[in-house]
């Protein structure tokens, strides 16, 4: 390694070259998770718990048969269940996790949204080698936050095969939201085919598990409501950019089982309550390629922590949760019965569902199913504000020139501003999960195409926007401007400058990528320590992309001001610009990239190095503080 490879820290070629030590996941497993007893937390038929807050634990990684609604695979899990043991943990403790791995593959697993040494974080060829079969690592840090998060694997699919878990930091003081009981929601994708195989019939196939797709009668049904004129032309801009409206998820119900705590929606999990109790549900999408849009009719839904942090209580009648996102929500069941506890898939494909009772064995019942939701122009961009509420959008916090929110007390800084160009094409195949594969194995001779394609014309903020199928009911839904953090956020201050990230894609060919670059071929994208960073995002697709930032934690500009709100994982809309602000206050190499499991899989990867000297630049700081 030469002088500046040394001063970059870990490059994108040694980064691969690591990496390849890790095998690509494979197999599939199963297992009737077992119940839980004790430490407060009613998790019905659950996996037991692991109490790490004054000792030291172990997990094992291995296969095991598992029954989903009555069908038998195979799944990678922990400690023999999905999902895996729930860990407890307590904020300014220590945690020691042996974790052995029983499997016949590398494995991993990445501590979702905790705040730790970069070697702890778990992502195999970039911050350790990964756990070789047979071989047992210790995961030590310190614990430095509360609240609800998950942990998972980092290695190939095994996140999809069942390789992920809840956690709860306990708050080194007073509970922020006292309650009468509690419980942890886990909701997942299960399918009963092999991932591998997914993905390759995504990339011959983009549209290989779409079966909602508009039909002969939907077009009359269109001419009906709108005239001929309009339903030709929408059908034939479609037709243009070779999409579909209904391609809202890449991956759906006809072939995933959507699950809460590992149970199918004929196992029907039970979480108990006594009417009149406070009682508080953790929520944890643990899904590999599934938002889920959440409600308990009969009940209101107060949100009182967003990804592990307390937020002020906004109360809701339903909420979208994306992929990796955690939510703490209370309700307050005041009759004996049962409640649903519904959560749709975003394409309406299908549904998890759980019961809220007074006693095992009862059964809230199935609420009115509703039509699929459909991709409009205004999800590509085109036709700019259109359907957007211009009041919802001042409210929620004042634009500049360019769309970007602005922090209310700060001025926007365009000083070092990064334009972030869009690269013209990319001339290879898709990258396989980070560490997974040899470099040699990445490359196919057919795999080329275009690494952007079908850009919005317009991408605009859309935060105020409940998001596609949601908000036309009537119904109270959670919006990322309704978050606000409960505490003032201590050192708030402008961003020293910007970075600006086009998120971007080739349906046609299932390639994912970041500026239009695979992750193979992308430089890490490097800052300073002690630097403040506004991260720009903008969506060229017509999906979904839920942005997670490993080892840091991103504000997410939404207008709020001092009181903006914290987030490990921030959804970003079709055709949406998004801002968030992030301290560089931790070196090393960290993970950054698309949480579509699948996406991820073929580029929507960046490694985010800080580089610097801490110990200089701290003094520097404080010698300026000082002056």
């Amino acid at each position: 390694m030469n002088d500046n490879e040394s001063e970059r820290g870990l490059t994108r070629r040694r980064f691969l070259q690591v990496g390849g030590a890790a095998s690509a996941a494979a197999g599939f497993q199963s297992l009737v998770p077992r119940s839980l007893s004790g430490l407060g937390v009613g998790l019905g038929t659950a996996p037991t718990v692991l109490d790490g807050r004054n000792a030291e634990v172990e997990i094992a990684i291995r296969e095991v048969r598992w029954t989903v609604d009555g069908r038998e695979r195979k799944a990678v899990t922990m400690n023999g269940s999905v999902p895996g043991p729930l860990l407890r943990l307590r904020e300014g403790g220590e945690a020691v996790i042996h974790v052995r791995n029983e499997l016949e593959e590398s494995t991993s697993i990445h501590w979702h949204g905790l705040i730790l040494p970069n070697e702890m974080d778990g992502v195999p060829g970039l911050n350790f080698p990964g756990i070789a079969p047979g071989e047992t690592f210790t995961y030590r840090f310190p614990v430095v936050q509360a609240g609800t998060y998950w942990y998972h694997s980092h290695s190939g699919f095994q996140e999809q095969l069942g390789h992920f878990g809840a956690m709860i930091i306990d708050p080194a003081d007073e509970e922020p939201d006292p309650v009468d009981r509690e419980h942890v929601v886990i909701l997942s994708d299960w399918t009963f085919e092999n991932p591998h195989r997914i993905m390759a019939r995504l990339k011959k196939h983009p549209d290989y598990y779409n079966n909602q797709r508009r039909t002969l009668g939907d077009f009359f049904s269109d001419v009906s409501e709108q005239g001929l004129g309009a339903t030709l032309s929408d059908r034939l801009d479609w037709g243009r950019m070779r999409m579909m409206a209904s391609d809202v998820s890449d991956i759906t119900g006809a072939t995933y089982t959507y699950l809460v705590n590992g149970r199918g929606p004929e196992d029907n999990w039970t979480g108990l309550f006594t009417p009149g109790e406070r009682v508080k549900l953790r929520i944890v999408n643990a899904a590999a390629a599934s938002f889920f849009d959440v409600r308990i009719p009969g009940l209101p839904l107060t949100i009182v922590q967003a990804d592990g942090q307390p937020v002020k209580p906004v109360e809701v009648d339903e909420f979208r949760i994306a992929i990796a996102e955690t939510y703490d929500v209370i309700v307050e069941p005041r009759e004996n019965r049962a409640y649903t506890l519904f959560a749709e898939a975003m394409d309406r494909s299908g549904f998890a569902r759980g019961t809220l009772a007074p006693t095992e064995g009862m059964d809230g019942g199935i609420p009115p199913r509703r039509e699929r939701a459909l991709l409009t122009m205004a999800d590509m961009g085109h036709g700019g504000h259109a359907g957007h509420d211009m009041g919802q959008m001042e409210e929620a916090g004042a634009m500049d020139h360019e769309g970007h929110e602005m922090p209310a007390s700060e001025p926007m800084d365009h000083s070092g501003h990064d334009m972030g160009a869009m690269a013209e094409m990319d001339h290879g195949p898709a990258l396989r999960a980070p560490g997974t594969l040899p470099e040699d194995q990445m490359h196919g001779p057919d795999e080329h195409g275009a690494g952007n394609a079908g850009v919005a014309m317009t991408a605009t903020s859309r935060l105020h926007e409940a998001g596609i199928g949601l908000g036309g009911d009537g119904w109270r839904v959670l919006r990322y401007s309704d978050l606000e953090a409960r505490d003032v956020r201590p050192n708030f201050r402008a961003p020293d400058r910007e970075i600006e990230l086009h998120l971007t894609g080739n349906m046609e060919r299932y390639m994912w990528s970041i500026d239009g670059v695979h992750f193979r071929d992308a430089d890490p994208i490097e800052v300073r320590y002690g630097e403040r960073i506004r991260l720009t995002m903008i969506n060229d697709t017509m999906m979904n992309h839920p942005m997670h930032l490993h080892g840091m934690w991103m504000e997410l500009e939404n207008g709020r001001g001092d009181r903006i709100p914290r987030a490990h994982t921030i959804n970003v809309k079709p055709a949406e610009k998004i801002s968030l602000l992030f301290d560089a206050d931790a070196l090393g190499p960290w993970a950054f990239h698309c949480h579509v499991l699948y996406h991820m899989d073929a580029g929507m990867f960046r490694i985010v190095n800080v580089v610097g000297d801490a110990v200089a630049d701290d003094h520097d700081a404080h010698d300026g503080e000082d002056a």
